[in-house]
């Protein structure tokens, strides 16, 4: 949907399509680099810290409707195995594809009298604005695309231990002796039993010394 904000040529993910022309077929080839802004990637997550290097390869070409814009990103990420938590990084590539179309036509390149007279239409368009168009809301999306939703450092990632948090990777053999819930139980019973059983002895000990005393 157009926005009412104008944008600003000067931001790094603003680009300026006059040069392009409007005629249909004309291509234009861009390489740039921009710093990462923030919160670009899955928030907590893993993504590309706020500042880090974006390499950016895009191709704009002019059609009757709009500037049809393709590119990849590339990036280095950071961020946390969701299974022992350690901190992990990989090199990200995200492709994506966007129209950005003149504000004067439609999705067939007619001119129409005033854009935004269909709502639904424009609903999930992206339009240009005096000539530009900005990137960011395009490649934060392919971005996200790319990006695992639970990243791990290995595919075989053993995780952590559940009762004491060891990274279980660090120690294939750790282990704790556990004891079965069903027969806990009964072993509480048996200690039961076994304390009963020293209580009854030593009543019949202390039986026996009084009888033993009342014989002398």
């Amino acid at each position: 949907m157009a926005s009412n904000a104008r944008l600003d040529h000067r931001k790094p993910l603003v680009f300026d399509t006059h040069e392009l022309g409007r005629r249909p077929g004309a291509l234009q080839r861009l390489t740039r680099t921009i710093d990462a802004p923030k919160d670009f990637g899955i928030k907590g997550v893993v993504g590309v810290p706020e500042g880090a290097p974006v390499e950016l390869e895009l191709r704009l070409e002019s059609v009757m409707e709009g500037v049809l814009v393709t590119g990849t990103a590339r990036a280095q990420t950071e961020g946390e195995c969701v299974r022992c938590l350690e901190p992990l990084g990989f090199d990200l590539e995200a492709d994506f594809q966007e129209m950005f179309s003149y504000p004067d036509a439609d999705d067939r390149g007619r001119v129409i009298a005033e854009p935004g007279d269909d709502a639904e239409d424009d609903e999930d368009r992206l339009f240009l604005e005096d000539g530009l168009f900005d990137l960011e809301p395009v490649l934060r999306d392919a971005v996200v695309l790319a990006l695992p939703m639970q990243p791990v450092c290995q595919e075989d990632c053993p995780g952590l231990c559940a009762e004491c948090g060891a990274r279980l990777a660090d120690d294939p053999d750790h282990h704790h002796d556990a004891v079965d819930i069903r027969w806990a139980a009964l072993q509480g019973l048996a200690g039961s039993m076994k304390d009963g059983e020293k209580d009854e002895m030593s009543g019949a000990d202390a039986e026996a010394g009084v009888d033993e005393k009342q014989e002398k």
